[in-house]
């Protein structure tokens, strides 16, 4: 045992790993259900049950995949739904840099988690006090939300004649309303997390009505990147100015 797994084992708590699985869990299962959503509405759009089922599998993303439903069923090219759909999921990219150290998975497995690292995954496992508890939370999330998420995209699918347009039954919003109830916490932390979510809303809000699906997601990153880099500077002129004081 390294010196740094020595250290990441003294500090588990046990009981922060049962809430993580538990978390993980519970946001799995409920944002997996809203697959009956996209599933009915890839096939309204005009895909088959095989292809919406594939797109799930392969996908695995449920924003793209339903920017590219809403493309496709609006009425436009396969090209413009893949592009949007391309752009929306590039944000999971910028997810795996933050992820990569704190899942520490390595050779073939890399793979598998890449797969894995989605909007609730991450928020689930950067919720976590430890590296431990965030690598349990994220594959409890990753593992519940694939299974639920697949077998409900085929429910959808098959039921779409029935079901008919899915936002009747609320199943939309279910995805949004367990992410905002994971990140509530985040935002009411403070001022700056406040700043943050506030300038990101105004810029895709502004954004959407002049933009493809995906981009103004892309461009709201921005708000996220200023707190970044505002949090970096006061990290370091604090020290700095403790010196100077000293």
């Amino acid at each position: 045992m390294t010196a740094v797994d020595a250290a990441e084992h003294a500090g588990h708590d046990p009981a922060a790993r049962r809430s993580a699985i538990r978390d993980g869990l519970g946001v799995g299962i409920s944002v997996g259900l809203s697959g009956l959503a996209f599933g009915a509405a890839a096939v309204t759009a005009g895909m088959s049950t095989a292809q919406a089922c594939a797109l799930s599998l392969l996908a695995f993303t449920g924003a793209s995949q339903f920017a590219l439903a809403g493309v496709l069923g609006g009425g436009g090219n396969l090209v413009a739904g893949t592009l949007g759909a391309v752009l929306l999921g590039a944000r999971n990219g910028l997810y795996g840099l933050r992820l990569a150290g704190l899942l520490g998975a390595r050779g073939r497995r890399r793979l598998l988690t890449a797969h894995m690292v989605i909007d609730e995954t991450t928020a689930v496992a950067t919720a976590q006090p430890d590296p431990r508890s965030a690598r349990a939370g994220f594959w409890a999330t990753a593992i519940s939300l694939y299974a639920v998420w697949n077998l409900s995209t085929l429910g959808g699918a098959l039921g779409a004649a029935r079901i008919g347009d899915p936002k009747a039954f609320g199943m939309d919003v279910l995805g949004p309303a367990a992410f905002l109830a994971l990140l509530w916490p985040r935002l009411t932390a403070g001022r700056a997390e406040a700043r943050v979510a506030l300038a990101a809303m105004a810029i895709a809000v502004a954004a959407t009505p002049l933009l493809p699906p995906g981009v103004p997601v892309m461009l709201a990153a921005v708000a996220a990147l200023a707190g970044m880099v505002g949090a970096a500077g006061t990290a370091e002129t604090g020290p700095a100015a403790e010196r100077e004081g000293d």
